[in-house]
């Protein structure tokens, strides 16, 4: 078992300290289990494992992730896992998904992407617990 370590973006610029960090354990057994680790924004620190193969990401509480922020649209983005890929969808939201600060409506995510979706920042590891 392996950790990263996700040190925090403090919008003020001031100094920040080993509290503001986020850690997070790596699975090396081999079992894949997709996370996304929210970095900054409302609910910083939450983990969202991709047990199913289909995610969708919303404002909406039935929604697999539920993003509770009025940056989010109620049917914001969607995941879907197919193989070894994982594949993150626009949904037509108003303001838009981004993966490392590039607006897309489609794309395969890779091991540490940020993904924004509204004011979350999030960081998608391919393998944790």
């Amino acid at each position: 078992m392996r950790t990263v370590t996700i040190s925090k973006v403090d919008a003020l610029q001031d100094a920040p300290g080993l509290e503001d960090n986020i850690s997070v354990s790596l699975d090396q057994s081999g079992r894949k289990k997709p996370l996304l680790v929210v970095r900054n924004g409302p609910n910083e620190g939450a983990r969202f494992s991709l047990t199913s193969n289909d995610s969708v990401i919303g404002r909406h509480p039935d929604s697999t992730i539920c993003l509770d922020d009025v940056t989010v649209s109620r049917r914001h983005a969607h995941l879907e896992q197919s193989g070894d890929h994982v594949v993150l969808r626009d949904l037509g939201s108003l303001n838009g998904t981004y993966v490392n600060q590039e607006r897309i409506e489609e794309a395969v995510l890779a091991h540490g992407d940020e993904v924004q979706i509204g004011r979350y920042r999030m960081v998608f590891f391919e393998s944790a617990t």
